[in-house]
Order: structure tokens, then C-alpha cells, then sequence
């Protein structure tokens, strides 16, 4: 009778301190609702004190303790960022079509007919050699050509009147045909001594002056078409494949980081480098500002395409002794926990591999009470930032900072 007593003074004091806990506590509203205490008592009119709604702390109660059984939180939508790899790399330009212009023949330079940096046009003359000898061999050759036509038309009047032999008239057409590839001999020597621009383009520093004595390849002038430049660079054989003509990409010149300019690649060479190991990349860029220069050194940034993962808030992810892990929040409104691994960080967000959807949302704030299948009630949901950072750059070596 007395064990009886004791046991019934022990249950009042422990229901006393519960109904105490719960009427004056806050914090008592989630440990009660888990335990399926929290509702009966409400229902009874017992006056149990409620998680505040504005999810402040009180009585030293979580954050995010919501009425009814769910859990308020702050959720974020997942979004899906391509990650693709930046190649960077160092290219040298060329012109796209650059030639050093000699002459045939040697001799002494009579004139120049453009200066240093100028612009010329495809036939423009640019210089001559002494072509006295040649300007005179045309005028004979061009006096033996009316004599062996006006023979030629003697004897086409005398084979009319049936006065001219066979033998005259096949002497007469040979010494006029003679005649012809005499002028015409003649004007080729004259213009092996005529130096004419093949392209349009812009003249580099003369170093001749007329009155020069030069000989056959002396260099007169470089010619440079630069309104479109050719970049040429390497890439590591790891990359073979991921790189094809038609791709683009960036370049600034290392001395003006800030000019960016886009490009075209033309061309990939058709094996790897047994020296090192590395891939030969053509590309053209466009310069008909003429801003760039042929020899100038350029950092050369291409955008490899990669896989679509979730990016998410750094805050989101969780570590338990199973690994890291999100918890996810369906259409249903209860959450689940997802395991994740970080593909990338980045300043404002992580991209992780994860079986998430673009549909799902991950809990940002509020995550101290959750357990898989809960309940949530969600009163934010936020977009997540830093998503369209770029991808980590590859260096030169083939190397690549990632986590």
C-alpha cells in the first residue's frame, strides 16, 4: 500500500512537471509533437505555449518550430549550371597571309612607290629595278611585229590574186607569230623588274632606298594582310577530341588583360607532339579595326562544354558519418536526405552530384530538427547565388584547381 502511494506521488509530480514544461516552455512544442503528446493536450484546452511564428528563439527553444507538426524553414530552388572546363593557354598571332617581297632579278633600284606602314591594294606597284635594256627590247620588238604584219598582209593580197606560194604565205604567218612572242618576251623582263603588292595588306619598314644596288631575293618589303589574324596555341592531350574547328573562344593581349576579343578555332593538327605531349590549335580572329598586331602574345581562354549538376547554397549541405548530404523537400512538402558530392566550389555556391531535381528545393535555414519524412512548412524559398560564376580555368600544364 505504501509502494502503491509512493509510485502514484511520483506520476503526479512527473505529470505536473510535464504539464508545467509544456504550459510555460516553447521550446517543449517540437519534442512534444514528436512524441504525439502536443495536439492531445491542445485539444484538452490544456494551455501549452506555442513556438513563436517568427521562428525567433524563445525560452531557448529552435529556431524554426512551426505550429500543427511542420517544421518552418527556408528553402532554396536547385538550379542546373553547366560546368565546363576553361582552357587557358598562351598563343603567338600571325597575319593571315604575310609575304616578303624580292625581286626575280637583280639590278638597281630605280623606285619606291609606298613608305613605311602604308596601306596598298592587290596589284599596286611597290618598287622597280633599272629596266632600261627591257623598255628597249619592247620597242624593237614591238617595230619587228608591224613588219612581220605588214609582210603578212602582202602576201594574204598576193595569195588572192593567185601570185603567192605556199611557202610564202606559211614564212609570212611564222615571222609574224615570231614577232609576237618576241613583244611578249619582252614584256615579261620588263615586269621581273616591276614589283607589284599580290594581296591587299600593309607594308612593313623599308630598309632600301632608290639608287640601291640589290640582287635576285633581296627583301624589299614585307607585306602583312592583318585584318584577320591567326592565333596559334597548344592544349594538353587530354583535351584531343574536346576541341574541334568551329569552336570559340576569348583572347586578350598580355598587355591589355582587358581587351577581350573572340575568335574562331580554323584548325586542329592532325597528331599530338611526341616532344610535349601537348596539341596544336589554329584559330582566326577578326581585326579589321587594326588594333592588333602580328607577334604579339595573347592569353587564349576556350570554354569546353561539361555536364549540367544542382548548384546549391554552401549552407545547405550537411555532414553526418555517412558523408555530406542535403535535405530535399518534394512536392509533398516533407523532406528527404539526399547525399551529395562537390563537383566545384565556388564563391557563393557549390555544384555538387546529387539525385536532385530542378523541381526539388533544399533547406537552407531550419535544419536543426529535421528527420527524413518530416513535415516542413516552407515561408521562404530563394534562388541560389554565384550559379553563373565561370567554371575553374585548366592551366597550360593540363591541370585543373577543382575540388
Amino acid at each position: 500500500m505504501k509502494l502503491a502511494k509512493t509510485a502514484f506521488v511520483w506520476v503526479a509530480l512527473f505529470l505536473a512537471a510535464v504539464l508545467g514544461w509544456a504550459i510555460f516552455l516553447p521550446a517543449s512544442q517540437p519534442i512534444l509533437d514528436r512524441a504525439g503528446l502536443w495536439e492531445p493536450m491542445k485539444s484538452l484546452g490544456i494551455p501549452v505555449a506555442e513556438a513563436p511564428a517568427n521562428g525567433a528563439q524563445g525560452g531557448g527553444g529552435p529556431p524554426f518550430g512551426g505550429g500543427g507538426g511542420a517544421e518552418r524553414v527556408i528553402a532554396q530552388q536547385v538550379a542546373f549550371v553547366e560546368y565546363g572546363d576553361r582552357l587557358g593557354a598562351i598563343g603567338t598571332a600571325e597575319a593571315l597571309r604575310s609575304v616578303i617581297l624580292t625581286p626575280d632579278v637583280g639590278g638597281r633600284l630605280t623606285a619606291l612607290h609606298v613608305q613605311s606602314g602604308d596601306s596598298v591594294t592587290s596589284g599596286d606597284l611597290i618598287a622597280e629595278i633599272d629596266a632600261e635594256p627591257q623598255r628597249l627590247a619592247i620597242n624593237r620588238a614591238e617595230i619587228a611585229l608591224q613588219d612581220a604584219q605588214a609582210r603578212a598582209d602582202r602576201v594574204a593580197r598576193l595569195r588572192d590574186s593567185g601570185t603567192a606560194t605556199d611557202v610564202q604565205i606559211d614564212d609570212a604567218a611564222l615571222s609574224l607569230r615570231q614577232a609576237e612572242l618576241d613583244l611578249r618576251e619582252a614584256q615579261f623582263e620588263l615586269s621581273r623588274r616591276q614589283i607589284s603588292a599580290p594581296f591587299d595588306g600593309y607594308v612593313g619598314l623599308l630598309s632600301l632606298e632608290p639608287g640601291n644596288q640589290i640582287n635576285a631575293g633581296t627583301e624589299i618589303a614585307r607585306l602583312d594582310d592583318r585584318a584577320r589574324l591567326r592565333i596559334n596555341f597548344e592544349v594538353p592531350e587530354r583535351l584531343v577530341g574536346l576541341i574541334a574547328a568551329g569552336d570559340r573562344f576569348e583572347i586578350s593581349p598580355l598587355s591589355r588583360p582587358t581587351d577581350l576579343s573572340e575568335g574562331v578555332v580554323r584548325a586542329v593538327d592532325a597528331r599530338v607532339s611526341q616532344d610535349n605531349r601537348a596539341l596544336r590549335i589554329e584559330g582566326e580572329i577578326d581585326n579589321s579595326d587594326d588594333r592588333l598586331r602580328p607577334g604579339m602574345a595573347f592569353r587564349v581562354t576556350v570554354l569546353l562544354p561539361g555536364e549540367a549538376y544542382p548548384a546549391i547554397d554552401p549552407l545547405t549541405v550537411q555532414w553526418d558519418r555517412r558523408g555530406s548530404f542535403v535535405w530535399a523537400v518534394g512536392d509533398d512538402d516533407t523532406v528527404r536526405r539526399v547525399s551529395i558530392d562537390i563537383v566545384q566550389r565556388r564563391d557563393e555556391a557549390v555544384l555538387v552530384r546529387a539525385d536532385l531535381s530542378e523541381d526539388d528545393r533544399v533547406i537552407l535555414e531550419g535544419v536543426q530538427n529535421l528527420r527524413p519524412g518530416a513535415a516542413v512548412n516552407i515561408t521562404e524559398t530563394r534562388q541560389v547565388n554565384g550559379a553563373d560564376e565561370q567554371a575553374a580555368e585548366i592551366q597550360p600544364d593540363g591541370t585543373n584547381p577543382d575540388i
